[in-house]
């Protein structure tokens, strides 16, 4: 019996089987599991203001309990972004040599669709993820996050905007403001990592995290306190050893925040967005202490019509591809849809500050 590599789940099947493209700041701060894939195109966002630390009340003997109220919780119902990317496949598509083939190849157009769909789940699946990476930035920086949703030409000036906040008020309170600049204040560096670590600790709430770029990371790693402190053996306030590690991040050390360890992480990865620039996810001259953890990423539903039976389908799935077929001109189109929504656990889990 033949496989109709086509039909959605046999395209769901084989896209679980690719290798998932890393990404530093979803996976480390925002990652999912199989609860947070909803079956209604809404999610229901739950999150706490700050962590219990409430003390048990004594009792006097033979008189029972008393009775303590439970923590409040917000329940928000939110319709996630729909990111809809979509490529074309016509036979022209198939007659070229695709990349990797030998320039003699015999291969017929037949033989190659099955690779070309593979290539185009791949590129369309990793296209949002680069979007999903950039709404875990917005979100560790700006603590919500705005987008466009698109009719016809991405980049165009017609869109509608999209906006999530996880803050009540008009601006982000989960701001810290340092002093004075860190390139311009010598000890500043390790006095403000710690109040902001201490803002979590109030709280409830774990510090772990430093997140920043690179023109922040040239000015610790030049810090002449820093330098100093390093070289103060009976101390161990700061350890910096820059080492490249996964998903595009690089490992500078860790520091010790009033006992509070830091590990401090330098993001570089960029993204182009609907402008054409590159652009870096993490914000120029900004920082961020966060917890791994201390969000996650949820997916509404994708309701289609599918062309096998003229019937809608629904799918709770973080990726689901469709296609659609135009027999008059021989034009095939993959379009791959996801519904994701990322939010924090506990309201202002990831203090930011201007540093440079």
């Amino acid at each position: 019996m033949s496989i109709n590599i086509y039909h959605t789940q046999t395209m769901i099947a084989a896209m679980n089987l690719l290798k998932p493209r890393p990404t530093f700041l979803r996976d480390r701060y925002f990652p999912t599991t199989d609860k947070d894939k909803f079956v209604t195109e809404d999610v229901l966002i739950e999150y706490k203001d700050e962590s219990s630390r409430k003390m048990a009340p004594c009792v006097i003997p033979r008189k029972g309990g008393i009775a303590v109220p439970r923590d409040g919780y917000r329940t928000e119902r939110y319709a996630p972004a729909n990111i809809a990317p979509e490529r074309t496949l016509t036979i022209d598509d198939l007659k070229k040599k695709q990349f990797g083939e030998t320039v003699f190849s015999q291969k017929k157009p037949a033989e190659r669709e099955a690779e070309v769909l593979r290539d185009d789940l791949k590129d369309l699946s990793e296209m949002i993820d680069t979007r999903e990476e950039y709404m875990a930035a917005q979100t560790l920086f700006n603590n919500g996050y705005t987008m466009r949703h698109y009719a016809d030409k991405y980049g165009s000036g017609e869109y509608e905007e999209y906006e999530i906040r996880f803050y009540d008020g008009e601006t982000n309170d989960a701001v810290y403001t340092p002093a004075s600049a860190w390139n311009t204040n010598t000890k500043g560096i390790i006095i403000d990592m710690a109040e902001m670590a201490a803002i979590l600790k109030r709280r409830g709430l774990k510090a772990a995290d430093c997140l920043f770029g690179a023109d922040v990371a040239n000015v610790v790693t030049n810090n002449d306190y820093i330098l100093k402190l390093m070289d103060n053996r009976r101390l161990d306030l700061i350890n910096l050893n820059p080492e490249e590690a996964a998903n595009g991040v690089t490992s500078y050390g860790r520091v010790n925040c009033n006992g509070v360890m830091l590990d401090l992480y330098c993001y570089s990865e960029e993204y182009v967005g609907e402008d054409g620039i590159p652009t870096t996810f993490i914000p120029e001259g900004k920082i961020a202490v966060t917890a791994p953890g201390m969000g996650h990423t949820m997916y509404g539903a994708v309701t289609q019509m599918e062309e096998t039976d003229r019937a809608f389908h629904t799918y709770a799935e973080s990726r689901v591809p469709h296609i659609t077929t135009n027999t008059h001109d021989s034009v095939r189109t993959l379009a791959m849809k996801s519904k994701p929504l990322m939010a924090p656990w506990f309201k202002n889990s990831s203090i930011v500050a201007q540093v440079l």
